[in-house]
């Protein structure tokens, strides 16, 4: 069995190669089971271990053991620690072993994106991130590839994280700034992607521009929520799969709040990239895309990164 440290599975997962590997899996055949979710307790500190498997016609099988522990912050330790082993889908064969960390956050970033592809405004330039951990550092990155991103803000409940992720994107090549003023960047945003782990709302419906788009890919479980139940009035609504109905906090507070009906979600990401939706209709339509992850999401970045970084 091969292994791919985290540089190698990096470098391999490249944006212009990740979205589209990813677009194609949302219209190929991929077997995805209900992920395993176990609460750990130790001693005073608690996580969540969540286990997601996947196999694909293609021949390969994937699964992911990825640890949360949100607590881990006050440690200065990223709040989600994975691991990944492909193997043959065919004879059971282990292939490889993955860095699951690169595999999580560039997938999570690529299915933003991919969402905005067909939800953001074709004139969407401005992006405001919520947000400093794995994934939001390679936000800007991922939804360049769909759209024309010129100017980045970036809001966290730590300043400092903020200040010190803006100062890294400058130092790349963007335009990037830290705020501490959430509202007023949210106004101004014509993307706004949060990317926490956050159990209280952080972005308000009042404060979201007409035709912007609201991107939610953090909060994964009943107990987590980024955006309050008035995002959702009066916004089409899109999810990644028909699981993010049942375990987002954001949903689940908008469906009792009689802002979202559980029937009024638009479509998955396997209806957008099967063309059976079209995504944004207009400039002036407001837009949410949820996100609780898939395995399907992970196999096609492992299985990109075992076609690309082998000698």
């Amino acid at each position: 069995m091969e292994q791919f440290d985290a540089d190698t599975t990096r470098r391999a997962l490249a944006f212009d190669r990740l979205l589209p590997a990813l677009r194609s899996a949302f219209a190929a055949d991929v077997h995805v089971p209900p992920r395993h979710v176990h609460a750990v307790e130790a001693g005073g500190d608690r996580g969540t271990v969540l286990i997601m498997p996947a196999w694909s016609e293609a021949g390969y099988l994937g699964i992911k053991t990825i640890n949360i522990f949100p607590g881990n912050g006050s440690r200065g330790l990223p709040g989600l620690h994975a691991t990944y082993v492909l193997y043959d889908a065919h004879t059971g064969v282990p292939l490889a072993m993955m860095d699951g960390n690169e595999i999580t956050a560039h997938r999570t970033a690529a299915a933003s994106a991919l969402g905005a592809a067909f939800l953001a405004r074709q004139d969407a330039r401005r992006l405001l991130v919520l947000g400093t951990g794995r994934v939001a550092r390679l936000l800007p990155a991922a939804h360049a590839r769909v759209r024309q991103i010129d100017e980045v803000r970036v809001w966290n409940h730590r300043p400092e994280g903020a200040e010190a992720l803006a100062a890294e994107w400058r130092s790349e090549g963007w335009n990037a700034q830290a705020t501490t003023d959430l509202e007023a960047a949210v106004r101004e945003a014509d993307v706004v992607s949060c990317a926490t782990l956050a159990t209280s709302p952080l972005v308000k419906g009042e404060w979201l521009a007409p035709g912007s788009h609201l991107d939610l890919i953090g909060s994964f479980t009943p107990q987590m929520r980024e955006a309050d139940p008035a995002c959702f009035a009066a916004a089409n609504t899109f999810v990644d799969t028909e699981e993010a109905v049942t375990k987002a906090g954001d949903l689940l507070d908008a469906i009792a709040a009689g802002t979202l009906a559980r029937d009024a979600v638009q479509a998955t990401l396997f209806d957008l990239c099967r063309g059976r939706h079209g995504g944004r209709a207009d400039g002036t339509e407001r837009t949410v895309f949820k996100a609780v992850g898939s395995a399907l999401e992970d196999l096609a970045a492992a299985t990109l990164v075992w076609q690309v970084a082998r000698p």
